[in-house]
């Protein structure tokens, strides 16, 4: 998913900063909100952000050629929301390009947008259409994991196509070629990821169920329930 340093044009480049930044404006003032709200929330924001420091910074080689990782966003997208995912993926994105040579930062815009906001908003949509629903909480979360990861990857796949069209076929032959190159690797590594983060997820709900309570992640009923309290 780490778009490399230099691989995108100047001006694809800038574009994908001008569309990361608003998001990331806001992003912050919900995070101010949720700990001026509750601080004890901060330990989960930690627990969170570590799981998308984790698990991104795995590179797992692909039969195509290509690298692939999880992105670990859909755990901050559930307990969070997008936003808020969004300046932790910045955060995790900006080291891992200076320490790790994941990414760069010209390209960070476009890596933010990827995995920081569009992956986390198809997460988190899922949660929103099956948070009030009688369909397991657990897989609830799998689902919003499994989402997540995907939809990063085809905004990426999106990105380098915009960037560079094939000359038969333009953006919709180039989109297609490098959707190929990252979906036979990422379909399964999603569907991991998101039993993976649903089961830290239990552990969450069993540890720290007030939390969750008091973020109103689920209705409480679910919560204790699963908590073993109801």
């Amino acid at each position: 998913m780490h778009i490399m340093e230099g691989f995108l044009p100047p001006e694809w480049a800038l574009f994908w900063w001008v569309l990361a930044l608003p998001c990331l404006a806001f992003g912050i003032f919900q995070l101010k909100k949720i700990l001026a709200a509750d601080r004890e929330a901060l330990p989960l924001l930690g627990v969170t952000g570590g799981f998308i420091f984790i698990l991104s910074s795995l590179k797992l080689p692909s039969v195509t050629g290509s690298c692939s990782h999880p992105t670990g966003t859909g755990l901050s997208s559930v307990c969070f929301g997008p936003w808020v995912t969004s300046v932790i993926c910045a955060i995790v994105l900006l080291f891992q390009s200076l320490f790790l040579a994941h990414g760069g930062l010209s390209v960070l815009g476009a890596n933010i947008i990827s995995m920081g906001v569009v992956g986390p908003l198809a997460g988190w949509a899922i949660y929103r259409a099956l948070r009030d629903t009688r369909v397991n909480m657990f897989f609830t979360v799998f689902l919003v994991c499994a989402i997540a990861d995907l939809c990063t990857y085809i905004v990426t796949s999106l990105e380098l196509a915009l960037a560079y069209p094939a000359e038969v076929g333009g953006v919709v032959s180039s989109f297609i070629l490098f959707l190929g190159i990252f979906a036979i690797t990422q379909v399964p590594l999603a569907i991991v990821e998101g039993v993976v983060l649903a089961l830290v997820f239990k552990y969450i709900v069993q540890l720290k169920p007030e939390i969750l309570v008091r973020l109103k992640v689920f209705p409480e009923v679910k919560i204790r329930a699963a908590a073993g309290d109801a």
